[in-house]
């Protein structure tokens, strides 16, 4: 059975931020600057919430 590209690209996501949110809280543990992994972290979640809202409504979200 073939994915769908949108849930793969989903999961991969999902599996990127969940890796982020531990180099983040890896970095805080030692005391380093996390900024540029939170702005990254961030910009995938956004990347994320479009992909899910594409794929719940089966369109671009601005086309409702």
């Amino acid at each position: 059975m073939e994915e769908d590209p949108d849930t793969y690209r989903i999961l991969r996501l999902r599996a990127e931020i969940l890796q982020l949110g531990s180099a983040i809280r890896q970095l805080q543990r030692e005391g380093l600057d996390d900024a540029a992994v939170q702005l990254l972290i961030a910009r995938k979640r956004a990347h994320l919430d479009h992909l899910v809202k594409t794929n719940l409504y089966g369109q671009r979200p601005w086309h409702r």
